[in-house]
């Protein structure tokens, strides 16, 4: 067994351990859950050209959440085990990061533990929410993972309105409908799914990130980060700057549960010299099983050397160069249905999606869409079966318990 599995075994061990006086009292208590998605992605055109067809199982979690003293004190801990069944990553036209290019890279063993103390102050501040979180897990900048969306396929933008899986420490308070949040970090990604966040790096980047929740189910939020030497772990990288303003709705409509996000995003590179930029938009409208959904991206992504897989980048860089910029605009028409089993515990939901779109040059640099596909014009469309057990409420990201309860989808995924 890995360490990581063994640290997680003994967490929940630990959980269970407690008190029975406590547990009596509900003032503390542990859940376990977890989901996996079996799928078929086709695409076409795909790096050096041509149409390829690939079967997974992604997103395969484990998860769980314990909380004592009455939920004061709570500790959140998922388990991703990708780096076993996609080791080189997952088919996705457009997708980059960690050194994946057109595929969705692996996600560290240890996706997120987090311990997580909420309202610490209790009736000293009053209506106040003073919250902090400190562990592994999402950085308080941009919008929800993408696990935890409607949408199946990763969205292009990832790496501009998300950053994850780093070494945390933050603090946030909440104030009637306005929500504060900030946090240091270390700024190198992982290079492999088992390694850990370089802790002598801890502290040489910053995020805060500023809510307000003007009515129930909707959220405005803007984000700023500084992200030190992200894609060069010993830290002799440039740095990233970043932006990311979103508007959120989740809540019932017209007798089913409507669901909307828009986003903005943009991150400066080697003093602004280099600059991506993306716009996301996406709906679900879910009436009893039912649920189709929709979304458009305009996303430019950097494009690197790349090894002799022509799907992988040289990584880390051996110089602070970006052999062009590609802007994707792509539309993901998809429908998902549900059906609930075990008096709900699991949920079993087929779903079918496809992606068109075209990948165009923005510098036109020396690595163009038409040198890599040998077109610009890109296809996609995945079938799949996502299964969970009792997963439901978390929304990566957002710790502390300063959003309200019930504030994620009808149901939930990661």
């Amino acid at each position: 067994m890995s360490p990581t599995v063994t640290h997680l075994c003994r967490t929940l061990a630990l959980l269970y351990c407690l008190p029975a006086g406590a547990w009596a009292q509900g003032t503390a208590g542990a859940t376990l859950s977890g989901q996996a998605i079996a799928e078929v992605t086709r695409a076409d055109p795909v790096p050096g050209g041509g149409a390829l067809t690939e079967g997974r199982l992604v997103q395969p979690m484990v998860m769980v959440h314990g909380w004592v003293l009455g939920g004061r004190l709570s500790l959140t801990g998922a388990l991703n085990l990708e780096g076993q069944t996609m080791p080189d990553g997952e088919l996705l036209p457009g997708g980059w990061g960690e050194g994946f290019n057109d595929r969705r890279h692996p996600h560290t063993y240890l996706h997120e533990l987090m311990l997580q103390g909420t309202d610490l102050l209790g009736r000293l501040d009053g209506s106040a929410r003073v919250s902090v979180a400190v562990g592994k897990g999402f950085v308080p900048f941009g919008s929800d993972d993408p696990m935890s969306r409607p949408v199946y396929r990763y969205p292009v933008n990832h790496h501009l309105a998300q950053i994850l899986e780093r070494a945390i420490m933050q603090a946030g308070v909440r104030a009637g409908p306005v929500v504060l949040e900030g946090a240091l970090f270390n700024g190198d990604e992982p290079e492999r799914p088992g390694q850990s966040p370089l802790l002598s790096r801890f502290g040489d980047s910053w995020s805060g990130r500023l809510t307000v929740l003007p009515a129930v189910g909707v959220e405005l939020s803007g984000s700023r980060a500084k992200v030190h030497s992200p894609e060069h772990r010993p830290g002799a990288g440039t740095d990233a700057w970043k932006w990311h303003v979103s508007a959120r709705i989740d809540r019932p409509m017209a007798g089913g549960r409507g669901y909307g996000l828009v986003e903005w995003a943009r991150t400066e590179e080697a003093e602004g010299f280099f600059v991506f930029r993306s716009l996301l938009a996406e709906v679900r409208y879910r009436r009893g099983p039912h649920g189709p959904y929709y979304r458009f991206e305009r996303t430019e992504r950097p494009e690197d050397m790349r090894t002799l897989d022509l799907f992988r980048s040289v990584r880390p860089h051996l110089e602070n160069s970006i052999l062009g910029t590609t802007r994707f605009a792509l539309h993901t028409l998809g429908y998902g249905a549900e059906a609930r089993l075990f008096d709900g515990s699991l949920t079993v939901q087929p779903f079918l999606e496809a992606t068109i779109g075209t990948a165009t040059s923005v510098d036109q640099g020396v690595l163009t869409p038409d040198i890599l596909y040998g077109g610009r014009r890109l296809r996609s469309l995945s079938v799949g079966l996502r299964a969970s057990w009792r997963l439901t409420g978390h929304r990566m990201g957002r710790y502390g318990g300063l959003l309200d309860p019930g504030a994620g989808h009808g149901e939930h995924r990661m």
